[in-house]
């Protein structure tokens, strides 16, 4: 496997063009509409929020998905094209019918997605003349603008790409992603966009994103809030000429991995007003969906991320966090270890230094590990601290 570049996004892959273009749903000066461009038909997947309340990009996108293929991914940023009624979803529409013009294709090949503000109507004007300057400027280098044109409130673009060696040959994985609040399981206030040039059959494209979004994307929380408009989109276009399957698509699997992983990480270190963040790892549950829960409630308790964020070792409000999630739980057989530190162990504390340990908990990163003696289950969460940098931030989102 390749060394993940973390400088290259979309345009990495061979086929694929895109631009990034300021058009004036943002402040002047900050890029909003992006466009990603498949020179030939590619396979598409896709993961959208579980959110019921969800825009009509997400609805558009979800039937876009559903037929396998596309073309293109237009997005919008500073406007979630959410909550705005019928108007909306014509809308979204006509951003994938604007785009199919201009490819030749139709409309059902254009995945469409927005973020930002929810409630407002698309200002269209600005949104056709930008999707014009976008084709304008295509390009299959520096990707970076396309990057920027998707963020809301985080503070940098988020870019990775790598190439990975298959039985069948080497192929391609670029992507890009937003996302810095709102950011919770299933989805968050999360953009991702992954292209590759292999050539993978959309039902196993579909299985293969799946299990790599459930590991990375779907396992962080910054605060625990499932907005309306995320996605994950993967299109593979076959321009590397190499064909996956079996072993081969076991080891593309593993490089997209290491793409999400990184973009995914990287989200929640750019949490809204975050200073440090932590990896939550639960192992010995009664099942994969016991160790799921646990994870999740100690990642998105209040009480653990103040602590974090004040470097306090305070493992009791882990092991409470962990009691209340719903799932069983035999505390007198748990072991907890903060940064590597056995802290709780035979249903009480042990011994240990709490000045080192309150030194080590000044890392950048917090590594929290929960062994269990009840089952078989294991799984991990990334979250973020809690500052008061969150607060006022969200405080005047809109205002």
């Amino acid at each position: 496997m390749g060394a993940l570049n973390t400088q290259l996004g979309v345009n990495f892959p061979r086929g694929f063009r895109s631009a990034g273009v300021y058009c004036g749903i943002k402040k002047p000066g900050l890029l909003d509409l992006a466009l990603i461009v498949s020179e030939t038909e590619a396979s598409v997947a896709g993961m959208f929020t579980t959110n019921r309340a969800c825009a009509a990009p997400v609805q558009w996108s979800r039937q876009v998905a559903a037929g396998g293929k596309a073309r293109a991914i237009v997005a919008n940023s500073g406007n979630a094209n959410c909550l705005t009624g019928e108007q909306g979803m014509r809308d979204a529409q006509r951003m994938a019918e604007l785009v199919a013009r201009r490819l030749g294709c139709a409309p059902t090949q254009v995945i469409v997605a927005s973020t930002g503000v929810i409630g407002v109507p698309l200002p269209m004007n600005a949104v056709e003349s930008g999707i014009g300057q976008a084709f304008e400027r295509l390009s299959d280098g520096d990707d970076r603008a396309t990057a920027d044109a998707i963020l809301t409130t985080d503070s940098a673009s988020k870019r990775a790409a790598l190439e990975t060696a298959t039985p069948a040959g080497a192929v391609r994985i670029g992507a890009i992603a937003k996302g810095a609040g709102m950011i919770a399981p299933n989805m968050a206030t999360m953009l991702a966009f992954i292209a590759t040039d292999a050539a993978i059959d959309p039902a196993d494209l579909q299985a293969c994103l799946r299990r790599v979004v459930d590991a990375t994307f779907n396992s962080i929380t910054v605060d625990g809030d499932t907005s309306t408009n995320d996605m994950v989109i993967a299109l593979a276009n076959g321009a590397s000429g190499v064909a996956l399957t079996g072993e081969s698509l076991e080891a593309f699997e593993a490089g997209l991995y290491q793409v999400c992983e990184y973009l995914a990480k990287r989200i929640v270190k750019d949490g809204e007003g975050a200073s440090r963040i932590f990896e939550v790892r639960v192992s010995g549950a009664a099942d994969a969906d016991a160790a799921r829960r646990i994870a999740r409630t100690i990642a998105e308790s209040q009480l653990v991320k103040t602590a974090i964020h004040g470097g306090d070792p305070n493992w009791g409000r882990i092991i409470a966090a962990a009691g209340r999630a719903g799932a069983p739980i035999t505390v007198e057989r748990a072991q907890l270890f903060l940064q590597g530190t056995l802290v709780f162990e035979n249903g009480r504390p042990t011994e240990y230094d709490e000045r080192a340990l309150v030194n080590a908990m000044q890392a950048d990163e917090v590594h929290i590990v929960l062994t269990l003696s009840d089952g078989d289950g294991a799984a991990h969460f990334w979250s973020s601290d809690l500052t008061a940098e969150y607060v006022k931030i969200n405080a005047h989102y809109r205002t």
